[in-house]
């Protein structure tokens, strides 16, 4: 049984007055809160109802009594059942219809789901007040009866009887809403239908599901009592709104139990996990696991059911746990000169979970090291500390270092840690000792020299030192590296350098003026160690190039207007043994100066032209002087060569081809040789590739001439004789070869290299006694077949040899066949037939009267 507030928006709380026998739910609805045996006497209880907001209190009597069974009372129940009768409907005195004001609201019916029966279970009886009059049907419709799913409900069309037919599941359908419907017996509507609500009232049939089975969640190490770790969560099917689906949450257990067996509590409703107590510690338990069950009936042990789910809380690391050295004194060794080298190992340990920022170290140098030269690194995996050298260290200046290191977390320590943030250490390194390399001292050596420096000369002394002062070595020795133009030599103990040629500013192994060269020191230490010295030489410039004229040919018109040519005075020299320069001609010969005058038009440049009005065309060789500036100057003689030729109106010249014919420049002779060159090159290779074709042709016509070469050839006999009357020939051997000496009597040596090996004579086909001329292509055929199947025979291409022919032949002599026979009245004809191997017989044979 249940109650309900008249007003659905009011908030009412129910109490029973025997709470451990009965009790009343927040939906009103009264459970048995134990199993007991019922008297035959009412059992009576009084309900509380109280308004939450008003409170405003109402009571009840509740008389509980066994049931009558179905079998003593059917009578008496079938009397108790509800009806439900269609609203009477108003007429009028016209006896039209009238639409009354407003219609019957009928409650609800609550039918419990998983009901036992017995079915059909009666429910309501629907009828009409109309009935007395008219026969009347009912019938209903709607889901659960004609609609998906069907048949659960059904009514007698005669009684109006509503009934179900089987248990309902409030999880599947919590309601159904049908429409009752009464017609006559035409099928008329004799009532407006009315709507039936029928509600499955919830029972406790489902346990309560977690979402998932495992739950997992991480709360961090030392964390303060209250702090949230997870929530779980649970699921009833049955309806939430009643105490069926009411769930309650709680611990059943904690693996393991240490500090405290109750670490975590969590919120029965809401299904929230806390923590209660202080002590999570994740350097001693890494993990809990904690079994929660969920209770509906709002978490009665008694009536309500239950299901459990695993929650895996996971102690997260914090930085509660500083780095620690394993030692107070580290030690390592570094040879001198030498960088990227790990000279020591720094090892720390740490509590704290590996490879996060609360276990990796950081290492830094806080003394000891005031130019820098270590760093340190550290090693992902292992975290240790990797002291590196980055720079030189140089052991006749430090031979020994300590530093102080100190270690400490990516992260800063948790608050409330009483260990010192860091951990100091030293770290003592020795500097080893090594032969090092010489030096010059400067390196590069610069001097200033005049060029024109005899052999034999000293130019300077390049001495290195050497570095290893606490090494006992011997001087050290020089020798030459470098010396592009071989001007140089070393004395090897003194390291004084002397010319051994002279030395040339406008060498081409001198570049702006400088000249370097290369030399090495070497020690005796182990190993030995050498080094190089530069040494830089500027050349001071001299008057020893004299001028030269460019260009040395030119062209000009053998008339006087125009033919002007300018000319230009190079030096190798530089300023001030070079230009200005000064042009004149020479007085010898006198056709010089009568023919030709020079005029300077600046300090590098002059204009040659002629001094008379013609000068025939041809080529003339003009000598001019030119004189540089130096201090003494220096002058030389320069021949020009000028080509004179006829010119036109704008000053060209117009038999050009009759001037270079007279002299053929050294371009234009250099390339007709290199064609000449060309041309017998391959006119030899022609006489080279004709001569090597010939001896190919000899060499095939020695391997197989064409006369004893019989593949695919017909044999020519010069001389064919008297015929056989007239030739001692013995035919017994044709025509009885049984009689031929055997092979195994015959010399090593003799066997012809075409001749048949000794095997089963094949079965050639025999020819007949008097062959058809036509038969003679079958018999040929057949032949080649035995041929080709005859493991006996010849290679490809060889002379097949026939040893027999067979007996009883009546072939004439082969004297016989002659043009005037009768064989000029055989035809021929079919050789052509045959293929290329008959070709010849056929045009002997088959060419008619030709």
């Amino acid at each position: 049984m249940g109650f309900r507030s008249c007003d659905e928006k009011r908030k009412v709380q129910f109490e029973s007055s025997e709470p451990a026998d009965f009790r009343v739910g927040e939906d009103g609805v009264v459970y048995a809160a134990r199993s007991f045996q019922l008297s035959t006497d009412p059992t009576e209880f009084i309900i509380y109802a109280q308004d939450k907001e008003t409170q405003q209190q109402w009571q009840v009597v509740v008389k509980l009594s066994i049931k009558p069974t179905f079998a003593e009372h059917s009578e008496k129940d079938q009397k108790k059942i509800e009806e439900i009768v269609f609203p009477r409907q108003q007429y009028k005195p016209s006896s039209h219809l009238q639409r009354q004001k407003r219609d019957w609201v009928i409650p609800p019916i609550n039918l419990p789901e998983n009901s036992r029966g017995p079915f059909p279970q009666e429910l309501v009886r629907i009828r009409s007040d109309r009935d007395k009059s008219l026969s009347l049907r009912y019938s209903v419709t709607g889901p659960g009866a004609d609609q998906p799913p069907t048949g659960i409900f059904i009514i007698n069309p005669i009684s109006g009887q509503l009934s179900v037919t089987k248990p309902l599941d409030r999880e599947q359908i919590a309601s159904f809403h049908l429409r009752a419907h009464a017609v006559d017996v035409n099928g008329n509507q004799v009532e407006n239908p009315i709507d039936i609500v029928i509600n499955v009232i919830d029972m406790n049939d489902n346990r309560p599901e977690f979402l998932h089975q495992v739950w997992n969640g991480t709360v961090p190490e030392g964390s303060k009592p209250g702090t949230y770790v997870m929530t779980v969560t649970a699921i009833d099917a049955d309806d939430p709104n009643a105490l069926n689906g009411m769930l309650r949450y709680r611990i059943l257990s904690q693996a393991p139990s240490t500090p405290s067996p109750n670490m975590f509590t969590i919120n029965n409703e809401t299904g929230d996990i806390i923590t209660v107590a202080a002590g999570l510690d994740r350097e001693k338990v890494q993990q809990y696991t904690l079994i929660i069950q969920a209770t509906d009936m709002e978490g009665n042990p008694t009536y309500g059911l239950s299901n459990t789910a695993t929650a895996v809380i996971t102690v997260t690391d914090v930085n509660d746990n500083p780095p620690e050295f394993t030692a107070m004194t580290f030690y390592g060794e570094v040879p001198e000169n030498r960088v990227d080298v790990i000279v020591a190992n720094l090892t720390v340990t740490d509590k704290d979970q590996p490879h996060t920022p609360a276990w990796n170290a950081m290492y830094r140098m806080t003394g000891g090291d005031p130019t820098g030269r270590f760093t340190i690194l550290t090693d992902p995996n292992s975290n240790d500390g990797l002291v590196t050298v980055v720079k030189p260290i140089d052991f006749e200046t430090n031979r020994m270092f300590v530093l102080t290191v100190a270690a400490e977390n990516q992260v800063p320590l948790a608050k409330g840690i009483q260990h010192p943030p860091q951990s100091t250490a030293t770290v003592s390194i020795t500097v080893i000792d090594v032969n090092e390399s010489p030096y010059f001292v400067p390196n590069p050596k610069l001097i200033r020299q005049e060029e024109g420096l005899l052999a034999g000369n000293m130019l300077t002394t390049f001495t290195a030192q050497d570095p290893d002062r606490y090494m006992q070595q011997t001087a050290l020795r020089y020798s030459k590296l470098s010396d592009p133009a071989n001007w140089l030599k070393i004395d090897p103990v003194s390291g004084q350098i002397t010319t051994i040629a002279v030395l040339d500013r406008e060498s081409q192994y001198v570049e702006n003026n400088m000249y370097n060269a290369t030399f090495l020191a070497s020690d005796n230490g182990i190993p030995p160690m050498s080094g190089t010295g530069t040494l830089q030489i500027y050349l001071l410039d001299i008057n020893d190039n004299a001028p030269q004229v460019h260009p040395q040919e030119a062209t000009t018109c053998e008339t006087l207007q125009p033919n002007a040519t300018n000319i230009t005075a190079t030096d190798r020299d530089i300023d001030p043994n070079a230009g200005p320069f000064a042009f004149e001609l020479p007085e010898t010969p006198p056709s010089i100066k009568r023919n030709w005058t020079i005029i300077r038009i600046s300090g590098d440049h002059a204009q040659l032209s002629l001094r008379i009005r013609f000068l025939e065309a041809g080529i003339y060789d003009v000598p001019i002087i030119i004189t540089d500036s130096g201090n003494p100057p220096k002058s030389s003689t320069s021949i020009l060569k000028v080509k004179v030729c006829q010119c036109d109106i704008n000053g060209d010249c117009t038999d050009v081809d009759r001037i270079v014919g007279a002299g053929l420049g050294t371009g234009a002779i250099i390339a007709i040789l290199l064609c000449i060159i060309i041309l017998l090159i391959l006119v030899l290779m022609f006489v080279v590739w004709m001569k090597r074709r010939d001896k190919e042709r000899q060499a095939k016509q020695l391997l197989i001439d064409p006369e004893d070469d019989v593949r695919d050839n017909i044999l020519k006999y010069d001389e064919e004789g008297g015929g056989e009357e007239d030739q001692d020939y013995d035919l017994s051997q044709l025509q009885q070869p049984d009689t031929i000496e055997p092979d195994a009597i015959k010399p090593v040596g003799i066997r012809r290299l075409d001749e048949r090996p000794i095997h089963a004579e094949p079965q050639y086909p025999v020819r007949s006694a008097a062959p058809h001329p036509g038969d003679i292509g079958d018999f040929i055929n057949e032949g080649l077949k035995a041929a080709d199947n005859d493991p006996t025979a010849p290679p490809y291409d060889s002379l097949l040899v026939f040893d027999y022919e067979g007996s009883g032949s009546t072939a004439g002599s082969l004297s016989s066949l002659n043009s005037s026979s009768s064989g000029g009245e055989q035809d021929y004809d079919y050789l052509n037939d045959w293929g290329p191997r008959f070709k010849k017989l056929a045009d002997m044979y088959g060419g008619g009267d030709d």
